[in-house]
């Protein structure tokens, strides 16, 4: 249901492009699995599929490119194709590897390009490439068997792709899953023919004259891949970062506050949408933001809070990427498992660097004064309120909570309420007050 009404929200500023070539006949629909299997992909081949059944194709013709990726994903997608009620052929065009080599075998029929292969299915854990264990074989091997036996292929076969010490006579030994080139795919019953392109195929099928409908991404989904970039969510994670930061150290300014919740929908949406960030994920998120809040703006100095705030914000921003099933990473492919963690790394760190810079220029900007209370309400403009005697001017004392640039101060064991002039002093720190107007002590740092 949530989903549905982000995809709605996204709808509003989003069109539908599918590019028609032009011809007469039946109706040819065709799509590409060109990339890993992970939930990008599986809800491709759904909004393919959907929009092929939306235009009454015929036939589903699938340009098959991959290395293989997640088992769920694959899973559901063999299961989509097993259930469509529009014959699908799929066409390697070089690879058909792991779950590239199920959903290949869940098609109607297999068409493979000079030089291609398919098998090799074996499930690997996604942090080290080595093998799963048995439990995850299994099931692959009888994702593989039930699948062929649905399709009229060798279902001993289709499971010696996934375990090498299943033999099957005169096809392998025990040393190696299978992996058939063209003419052994063609010899054992996984493949129909050799083609050298997809109109081939059609010539091939008597639909040389058919009308090839070619399945193109929505401009949401356009936009949500833009979104889902390594690159985007880095900056993402800057704008969520420094946000909050600003927001926690002048709390009421409001643009922080909203850069931060804009930055944080941008990131989050299309991963949930993808089926990336669970609910769960997010929640911890949200709560390493109030828990940090809590040792800022409550409790003095910075203990488990803190720490336990920054490590769920962080948790929340890693794992939201990933098609984790909570901690369980077996299935995770490991390439996408360093760009994870590396992309909300070195975000954080660029932030913090950032941070450093921006904070005492920020006061200075002509851009932000009127977001901030950076200025004084000086005597000789006709401002002469003051909370505080006129021979506090000139003490000296000691920081009590950190200036962010306001906090406490004390002068002679009594507490005052104060401000510097921009920069962020820490307790304990040696201050002078410079001025007593208004309804805070304006200090600034000794240096010594």
């Amino acid at each position: 249901m949530y989903r549905n009404l982000l995809f709605l929200l996204f709808g509003l500023i989003s069109s539908t492009s599918v590019l028609f070539a032009q011809g007469t006949g039946k109706k040819v629909f065709t799509f590409a699995i060109d990339q890993d299997i992970d939930p990008v992909m599986n809800r491709k081949v759904q909004l393919a599929m959907e929009q092929a059944e939306l235009q009454k194709a015929d036939l589903i013709l699938i340009e098959m490119d991959t290395y293989g990726g997640a088992v769920t994903d694959a899973d559901e997608i063999r299961t989509r194709i097993l259930e469509s009620k529009i014959p699908v052929y799929v066409f390697i065009n070089k690879d058909a590897a792991s779950a590239g080599a199920l959903i290949s075998i869940a098609c109607d029929s297999i068409y493979m390009a000079p030089g291609s292969s398919i098998g090799a299915a074996t499930v690997v854990n996604g942090a080290d490439g080595t093998a799963a264990p048995d439990k995850y074989q299994s099931y692959m091997r009888s994702m593989m068997r039930s699948t062929a036996e649905a399709r009229g292929r060798d279902p001993r076969i289709a499971e010696a792709m996934v375990d090498e010490k299943i033999v099957v006579e005169g096809i392998s030994d025990s040393s190696s899953v299978v992996t058939f080139s063209v003419s052994e795919a063609i010899a054992n019953g996984f493949c129909e023919g050799e083609f050298s392109s997809q109109s081939a195929i059609l010539e091939a099928q008597n639909l040389s004259d058919a009308t090839v409908i070619t399945y193109e991404e929505k401009t949401i989904d356009s936009i949500i891949g833009f979104f889902l970039h390594p690159a985007i969510s880095g900056i993402l994670i800057l704008m969520i970062i420094g946000g909050i930061y600003f927001e926690l150290q002048s709390p009421g300014i409001g643009f922080p506050l909203v850069l931060a919740i804009v930055a944080t929908l941008l990131y989050f949406i299309p991963y949930y949408l993808n089926g990336l960030a669970d609910n769960w994920e997010i929640l911890a998120f949200i709560v390493g933001i109030v828990l940090l809040a809590i040792e800022l703006l409550v409790l003095p100095g910075f203990g488990v809070f803190g720490v336990a705030g920054i490590v769920l914000i962080l948790t929340g921003l890693v794992l939201g990427m990933l098609p984790n099933e909570v901690f369980n990473f077996d299935y995770v492919p490991t390439s996408q498992l360093l760009s994870s963690i590396l992309t909300v790394i070195l975000a954080s760190l660029a932030s913090v660097g950032v941070l450093i810079w921006l904070t005492p220029k920020v006061n200075q900007w002509g851009a932000f004064k009127h977001l901030t209370l950076a200025g004084t309400l000086d005597r000789d403009a006709g401002y002469v309120s003051s909370s505080y005697a006129s021979d506090l001017l000139g003490k000296r004392g000691k920081v009590h909570s950190r200036l962010r640039p306001s906090g406490r101060i004390d002068i002679e064991g009594v507490i005052y309420d104060a401000y510097s002039r921009g920069e962020f002093l820490e307790e304990g720190e040696d201050i002078e007050v410079i001025s007593t107007e208004g309804t805070s002590l304006r200090v600034k740092k000794i240096e010594t």
